[in-house]
């Protein structure tokens, strides 16, 4: 049974209750993550995205450019940790472009 919030528990703290107890964290994960790609690559790259898929810790991107796909694969580490940066916390541990 869910922990009963006391009158003075903040709307934030709430909705992280009711996250935590439906068990909804990774479908948050996955909108947070394409918002995150998003922001955090700019029109250029977002004009050849065609998918961002997070599975498990795996972020699976689809690219319609294969040149760019080729130049993202050399900084993967850094698609990794500016993702996670943006995101506050680490959910991402791998990137896969295809």
């Amino acid at each position: 049974m869910a922990k009963r919030l006391n009158n003075q528990s903040t709307v934030g703290d709430i909705l992280k209750q009711i996250i935590q107890v439906n068990k909804l964290q990774p479908g948050m994960d996955q909108i947070d993550v394409k918002e995150a790609w998003k922001n955090s690559m700019g029109n250029g790259v977002n004009y050849y995205t065609k998918n961002v898929v997070l599975k498990g810790t795996t972020l699976y991107i689809e690219l319609s450019s294969a040149v760019l796909r080729e130049e993202l694969s050399h900084g993967k580490s850094k698609i990794v940790n500016m993702i996670n940066e943006e995101l506050r916390r680490d959910v991402i541990k791998d990137v896969v472009l295809r």
